[in-house]
């Protein structure tokens, strides 16, 4: 299957402004389209610092980041993952652990989730194995984002 690269952002909707007062006739209905960006990241064995799951555009509003383990870390102690930013680890998922099959949604508290600011930022997954012993584990990290959403 192809796909097509183009700068965003993407809007949908088939009334673009307001000129009356009538839903669904004359009303606005335009919105953003949801974008997502997604890896794998490494599980297994030691410890793996700034994995890149995503690097969101300037502007944009996430909305979402999910950790789905789909496989266990065997590692033989504790075994976590968090998501964030270089300057604020845990800024999307804290520190969760990866030892059983399991989906888990970010705490986007902050003001980088309402919008990254003005230059484009990398959305980054550190696992951290107690003893670095496991030889299993497997997981995806998903970020969702309207792009040049610019709420502040």
């Amino acid at each position: 299957m192809a796909t097509t690269t183009f700068s965003g952002p993407v809007k949908a909707g088939p009334i673009s402004q307001t000129t009356g007062t009538t839903v669904g006739t004359n009303v606005a209905n335009v919105g953003f389209v949801l974008m997502a960006q997604s890896a794998v990241i490494d599980i297994i064995g030691a410890t793996s610092a700034d994995q890149v799951v995503a690097t969101i555009p300037a502007g944009s509003q996430i909305v979402d980041v999910i950790l789905n383990v789909t496989t266990a870390n065997d590692d033989t102690g504790t075994a976590t993952v968090s998501v964030g930013t270089s300057s604020a680890a845990t800024a999307f998922v804290p520190s969760t652990s990866v030892k059983t099959a399991g989906t888990t949604r970010g705490t986007l508290t902050n003001s980088v989730a309402t919008d990254v600011g003005t230059s484009d930022i990398q959305v980054l997954a550190d696992f951290t194995a107690q003893n670095g012993n496991g030889s299993a584990g497997a997981a995806t990290v998903t970020v969702l984002y309207l792009q040049a959403r610019d709420l502040v």
